[in-house]
């Protein structure tokens, strides 16, 4: 039935909505889900939050405990954060050497900071509280002498010869422990006060000597690390041997590559920052020397102020030239990493001329294929059909080529086999099922060579069961059987567990049949109608009874007793006169005869007087 150009314009329209507000709202989501993974890449994309010079701003204030570190030692933390990223031999020697250049600095640098704390300590100006912590120190630094002689003096006698005479002994083991517990005390006592004095006179001299005492534990904690010494770079770099590997090397080459020229950059930031101290200290060398004073303190105290600011001085010209090696070694560092680049795009040009080989080679194996294909010797079905096959497997192979370029070939036994097995049997699942199928048909409700049947709407003779297939001999539908076509039509046999079948050969196989008689409009319809039903009563009481003995066997039960197989008349107008509708069971096998007698009698019944001389059969096949 044609479909109406309003309606089917109608239909598009929704279906364009549907379908459009469909993939609108595809399209939304996934814009939303990359909007959202590209917020949180940037967020965690910097993977070396580590380094202290991708924060320059937080990286001169390191947090020791709930202070602020007074030591800078971010040249440490920049070379052991680049050493964790040195693969290759080279790279770990010019790591190993940056961790002993940056170990040198910030060594210089604890050792500058304490003598500048106690060059400061010496001039600080001490207000009422600081002055008065200052005594109680001096006295709790007094009272812990006296605790360590007391404890000295008890355990002397303790170790002496007892007294004479029975006399008690001045001190005993109480007294010692006793002893001990005070000074304890007293040195806790003189810990909080220090703390305290340091805290309001300003001195930063413990502060500095406890940042030293963690690093030093640190320091002992990774030197006790093991240390590969790694391949080198050209032999490093072979093991990708996939293009998948090869370009995520050379990514993370290139962000080592950016790392390196950030710690360059901040290590120079460091040699300006070390320069303009050095000067700073030059003139206050220069100050003190010009001051002209008569007083013998002032005077030594100048000389002894000068010489610790020399040392200092000293000291932050070694720490330029560390960082100055530091700048070399990363420099250096940063060329291998160049070097390693230009290995891995080599490598990278390598694998992309493979594929481009391999698809060279498709495109000419399938000009092969298509000109052996098109000489004329060959049979044009054939050759269209082995071209199509070779083409598709000319493709597979090379998709397969590839992908092993890209991703290479699977490392792991079980990983290979289970790949294997899993495309045989994708491939083969068609043979594997035929095979089970062949099972289900030799069993007893299968079928055999000589059966009837019907497949996927086919009938046909059985003439053979194979392991793999089934062979029928073409007869035509049900209505055409004994009009075999001569065609010889093969079936998976698959078909026994996916499909369905028929097999009209076998015992319980019965089917209703029909036919239509058109009798005139008279008188004597009645008696013609006896007539008929005694007809056909006479030829299919036989198989009536063995089809309800069957169906009651079959059923398991009395649930199909009530059903009859008794032949059936009714008898309905039509516009040319009566139609009688004879509906009968037969065997499926026996159809055609059984069909055959009843023309006979029926045609007998209706040449009797009376029946009419007009009266008509039609047959019409049911079942």
């Amino acid at each position: 039935m044609a479909i109406p150009q309003i309606a089917s314009s109608a239909g598009q329209t929704i279906r364009s909505r549907v379908f459009g507000s469909t993939r609108l709202t595809i399209v939304l989501s996934l814009v939303v889900v990359l909007a959202v993974c590209l917020i949180f890449t940037w967020e965690t994309g910097d993977v070396m939050s580590n380094l202290s010079f991708l924060n320059p701003r937080n990286s001169s204030n390191r947090s020791f405990g709930t202070k602020k570190a007074i030591v800078d030692t971010k040249p440490w933390q920049t070379a052991q954060a680049l050493a964790a990223l040195a693969y290759t031999a080279e790279e770990k020697e010019f790591a190993q050497e940056a961790e002993r250049l940056a170990d040198h600095e910030v060594d210089q640098a604890f050792a500058s900071a304490l003598r500048q704390a106690t060059l400061d300590a010496q001039h600080l100006k001490l207000s009422g509280d600081a002055q008065a912590l200052q005594r109680k120190v001096v006295q709790l630094q007094e009272l812990i002498a006296q605790d360590k002689d007391e404890i000295q003096t008890i355990t002397e006698a303790l170790k002496g010869p007892p007294p004479k005479n029975g006399k008690p002994a001045e001190y005993d083991e109480g007294d010692l422990e006793v002893a001990k517990a005070q000074l304890t005390l007293d040195s806790d006592e003189l810990a909080d006060v220090q703390h305290d004095f340091d805290r309001a006179s300003g001195d930063q001299t413990s502060q500095i000597q406890a940042e030293l005492t963690t690093r030093e534990a640190a320091m002992r904690g990774y030197d006790k690390q093991a240390r590969d010494a790694g391949q080198v770079a050209t032999v490093s770099a072979r093991r990708f041997g996939t293009l998948a590997g090869r370009l995520g090397a050379f990514f993370r080459l290139r962000t080592r590559a950016t790392l390196l020229q950030q710690a360059i950059d901040q290590t120079r930031r460091d040699i300006g920052m070390l320069t303009a101290q050095q000067g700073s200290i030059e003139t206050k060398i220069g100050i003190i020397g010009g001051v002209k004073t008569d007083d013998l303190d002032q005077k030594l105290q100048g000389l002894r102020d000068r010489t610790a600011l020399r040392q200092i001085l000293g000291i932050a010209d070694d720490r330029i030239q560390t960082e100055q090696q530091l700048v070399t070694v990363y420099s250096k560092w940063a060329a291998q990493v160049m070097v390693q680049q230009r290995i891995i795009v080599h490598l990278l040009l390598q694998s992309v001329a493979l594929i481009a080989f391999i698809g060279i080679c498709m495109v000419f194996a399938d000009w092969l294929v298509q000109r052996i294909m098109t000489k004329p010797g060959l049979d044009s079905r054939r050759s269209q059909t082995l071209r199509s096959i070779l083409k598709m497997s000319i493709q597979a192979l090379g998709v397969v080529l590839i992908l092993i370029v890209i991703f290479g070939p699977p490392q792991e036994t079980p990983t290979i086999l289970g790949l294997t097995t899993a495309a045989l049997t994708i491939a083969l699942q068609d043979f594997i099922i035929a095979f089970l199928g062949w099972f289900v048909l030799i069993g007893k409700n299968g079928i055999h060579v000589g059966d009837w049947v019907e497949i996927n709407g086919v009938g046909g003779e059985v003439t053979d069961v194979r392991l793999f297939s089934t062979t029928l001999m073409e007869t035509g539908t049900l209505a055409d059987k004994g009009l075999p076509t001569g065609r010889r039509i093969a079936f998976m046999n698959s078909f026994a567990i996916r499909g369905t079948y028929f097999n009209f050969s076998t015992s319980g196989q019965w089917m209703w049949d029909e036919i239509k008689i058109t009798l005139p409009a008279t008188d004597n319809v009645h008696e013609v109608l006896d007539r008929i039903q005694k007809a056909v009563v006479g030829e299919t009481e036989k198989n009536a009874s063995q089809a309800e003995a069957e169906w009651k066997r079959g059923s398991h039960g009395s649930s199909l007793s009530r059903f009859s197989a008794t032949a059936v008349e009714n008898l309905r107008p039509s516009g040319g006169g009566l139609d009688v509708l004879v509906r009968y069971v037969t065997r499926a096998s026996e159809r055609f005869e059984l069909r055959n007698r009843l023309y006979q009698k029926l045609i007998e019944v209706l040449r009797e007087p009376g029946a009419g001389a007009d009266a008509a059969a039609v047959v019409t096949p049911k079942g």
